[in-house]
């Protein structure tokens, strides 16, 4: 189990991988974000994007899932603090394979409690390709160790 205290500015962690489905993007689609593009195959031929794509918002929730899988439920977590910058890159598609490259760019101590601290981390995600598809910074509120407490 991690605690604050374990996590230092510059420390790495690799996560994943995640395969998206054609199914899952047109579930998520239908349920939170109907725009043709992710709906539609042949809709989404002649959108932007050029193709059946994946919801920027469905890529954020896949992301916290690879987050949250493999490095979340593995600290002392007292939840979120926030997203500071989330910005969809590439199209995500079917068949892609997603991975997750995690790096902390900031620690910082409770001010008034002393039993936790904040770890905010930057997220790049990429496609199969090694393509930017998503980039969050995000914050993540951690209990400190029983021993480092004040």
């Amino acid at each position: 189990m991690l605690h604050f205290e374990d996590f230092s500015v510059g420390q790495r962690f690799a996560l994943g991988p995640y395969n998206v489905t054609k199914e899952e993007i047109i579930e998520f689609a239908r349920e939170f974000d109907p725009q043709p593009h992710h709906l539609d195959e042949d809709a989404a031929k002649t959108s932007m994007l050029g193709g059946l794509s994946a919801s920027g918002w469905h890529t954020s929730v896949m992301a916290m899932r690879m987050f949250v899988d493999g490095l979340l439920n593995n600290t002392a977590t007292r939840g979120g603090a926030g997203v500071e910058d989330a910005r969809w890159i590439k199209p995500v598609r079917p068949d892609d394979v997603l991975r997750m490259d995690v790096e902390v760019i900031e620690t910082r101590a409770g001010k008034r409690k002393l039993d936790f601290g904040y770890v905010k981390c930057s997220w790049t995600v990429f496609n199969q390709r090694e393509q930017v598809a998503k980039f969050i910074v995000s914050a993540a509120v951690l209990h400190r160790g029983v021993d480092d407490v004040v």
